[in-house]
């Protein structure tokens, strides 16, 4: 009996490693939503490679989940090809990449935008996961591993005009096409292609444009979880979280998703799927 008790524990703990030996690559990994998946990888049993520009808090979280981190500004080419070197070299293959580094803007006007800004936040937003995408695929594809999953977040504001800056909406429907577009081609060597794109959460560069669009330094991500609850989403007081997000990115990435590519999964409460919460119509 106990040893049937044993056996079950080591089943459904084998069960719940959904990443089990894959290796990954998270560009803006050490804070927010990059993260929250670098965490949740680990858990689920990938080895984890963490590309981003903060040192300190990439390396600290790299360490704590047994995994590895490297200085990376999505913008190089060199930088990001350095990043797939790092996961090759350490566990010899890549199984998953996510394109998760990105930025905000500052909003403004489409009749004053400063260009060299525009053409910065593309470096990153653009650029950067078009960097990944590449390095990604040719080392999934030369790597003799079966398949791979190539994964990229754009927004809600990709969706609907109004909830970003014009650059940012720029970026993010960008993405989307940059997605579509590599699905089609690399579908062949069984690597899917999809896309995440969450709405309203809650996250240091979220709480940066509140208080720009605000102007009020003293906006907090709790406020912000408040606004979104109530205004954003069709789930009264339901906002969502980088874990919902990561949650997303481990289906994606795992083999219950294995029949999904070019997909654009979005996370938003129901938000850009009705123009207003219309549940008022069944109240008696």
């Amino acid at each position: 009996m106990e040893t049937d008790t044993r056996m079950h524990d080591e089943i459904q703990s084998l069960s719940t490693k959904r990443l089990m030996g894959k290796v990954a690559v998270i560009t803006g990994g050490a804070r927010g939503i990059g993260a929250a998946t670098a965490k949740l990888f680990a858990q689920n049993g990938a080895y984890v490679v963490i590309a981003d520009l903060l040192d300190e808090l990439g390396a600290n979280l790299a360490d704590s989940i047994g995994g590895r981190y490297i200085h990376c500004d999505v913008s190089k080419e060199a930088d990001v090809e350095s990043a797939i070197k790092l996961a090759l070299t350490w566990k010899g293959g890549l199984d998953i990449m996510f394109n998760n580094a990105g930025i905000g803007d500052a909003g403004g006007s489409i009749t004053n935008l400063d260009m060299d800004q525009v053409k910065y936040l593309v470096s990153i937003n653009v650029y950067g996961n078009l960097h990944g995408m590449k390095y990604a695929a040719q080392a999934m594809i030369k790597g003799g591993r079966k398949g791979g999953c190539i994964i990229c977040t754009s927004s809600s504001a990709a969706l609907m005009g109004g909830l970003g800056g014009h650059a940012y909406t720029l970026s993010k429907e960008a993405i989307l096409g940059m997605m579509r577009s590599a699905a089609c081609e690399l579908g062949v060597h069984g690597i899917r292609v999809n896309c995440v794109s969450p709405h309203g959460v809650p996250s240091e560069m979220l709480v940066s444009a509140y208080r720009k669009f605000l102007g009020r330094m003293d906006v907090n991500l709790e406020e912000i979880s408040k606004i979104i609850g109530e205004r954003a989403s069709l789930l009264p007081g339901r906002c969502g979280s980088t874990e919902d997000v990561a949650h997303a990115v481990l289906y994606l990435a795992s083999e219950n998703a294995e029949y999904i590519t070019g997909h654009n999964l979005v996370l938003d409460g129901g938000y850009t799927s009705a123009s207003s919460n219309m549940s008022f119509i069944y109240q008696c």
